[in-house]
């Protein structure tokens, strides 16, 4: 095994049950960092410390960190706020050719 190796195991008390067999031999001193493996990625990079973050990383997640909820969907979505008429045009376009080439359900 490399000095470095990411493997899944199951934690029992102060013991954690690998998946597989780390290559290590017994006794040997390990650095282990834990991540709940149901943990969202965003939950998980939120909860890290920034310097242990790839630098790019930790600038976006610090732009978003103190948003107050709903925050981001409404700056995300708001960009087509002043055309909203054009944003209709466009949606009822694309339902348009979608329909091309389609035989008609029958009911």
């Amino acid at each position: 095994m490399t000095s470095s190796a990411s493997l899944k195991g199951i934690i029992r008390g102060k013991t954690i049950e690998l998946e597989s067999e780390s290559g290590l031999p017994d006794g040997q001193v390990v650095s282990v960092t834990l991540r709940s493996v149901g943990e969202s990625s965003l939950a998980a990079w939120l909860a890290t410390p920034p310097h242990e973050l790839d630098p790019r990383l930790a600038e976006a997640l610090a732009r978003i960190r103190d948003l107050p909820p709903g925050e981001g969907l409404r700056r995300s979505f708001g960009a087509w706020a002043d055309e909203a008429a054009e944003l209709d045009e466009y949606l009822e376009e694309n339902r348009r050719r979608r329909k091309i080439g389609r035989p008609e359900i029958e009911p």
